[in-house]
């Protein structure tokens, strides 16, 4: 029994460390840009949940796997081992845990999609029209129409999207939600920019041959700023 209890103690540790380990190197990897609208709080705390269940799984197969291998192998003339045959408590263990696991992701991600998609007051709308290989942006308010996308900072923003030809999709690294832009039909997405600063809209739905060219600059500035440069697309649309 001590034995026993030993190998799962140093086990455990092992896959503590690896956990560990792992999530450090895909967390690296992902490198995820810095997040510039207030919805990637919650966006990337899902992300982490599910690097460190990826991680934490990754460990428990490959430790044991490993573990096994080297602590229990056959040495010398040793026989086979003891046969066993099912075990009760395990069987319950890795039923009712990963459903608990999938329930409990469904929850928190359906909730989170609720209040991502939600009306917010005083929401700023824009159009945004995709085609190969570029995008149209239009501001309703003062009638301009932009291939870039301009965006005052902490107003809540609603991009109503659509397409001239075939699907596209609406994806700022750095807001972190993505909406596919759907010809003959107009789609949603919600976000409130709230870090000052150049980033890049791309394309993320393959969408013909010049698709990784499909950028346009979104800028998202200040109320004063904003204010200044709706007056010079309206001065502009006067002359």
């Amino acid at each position: 029994m001590a034995k026993n209890r030993r190998h799962f103690i140093i086990a455990t540790v092992l896959i503590v460390i690896c956990t560990v380990l792992v999530y450090w190197v895909l967390d690296t990897v992902l490198l995820k840009p810095a997040a510039a609208v207030v919805e990637a709080g919650p966006i990337d705390n899902l992300f982490d949940q599910h690097i460190w269940l990826i991680a934490f799984l990754f460990a428990l197969v490959v430790v044991f796997m490993c573990y096994a291998l080297i602590v229990f192998r056959a040495r010398g003339d040793e026989g086979d081992g003891e046969y066993v045959h099912g075990n009760g408590l395990l069987e319950i263990l890795w039923t009712v845990v990963p459903c608990f696991v999938v329930v409990y992701f469904a929850w928190i991600s359906t909730t989170m999609l609720i209040d991502l998609t939600s009306p917010k007051p005083d929401e700023y709308v824009i159009s945004a029209e995709g085609r190969q290989w570029s995008w149209l942006f239009t501001y309703p308010e003062t009638g301009a129409v932009t291939p870039d996308l301009v965006l005052p900072v902490d107003t809540p923003i609603l991009m109503d999207l659509t397409s001239d030809d075939v699907l596209h999709s609406f994806w700022v690294p750095e807001f972190r939600v993505k909406q596919d832009t759907v010809p003959g039909m107009v789609t949603h997405v919600r976000f409130t920019p709230n870090v000052v600063g150049t980033y890049t809209l791309r394309c993320a739905e393959l969408c013909g041959t010049n698709h990784g060219g499909m950028l346009a600059t979104v800028r998202v500035v200040s109320a004063e700023e904003f204010k200044l440069w709706q007056s010079e697309q309206l001065a502009q649309l006067q002359e």
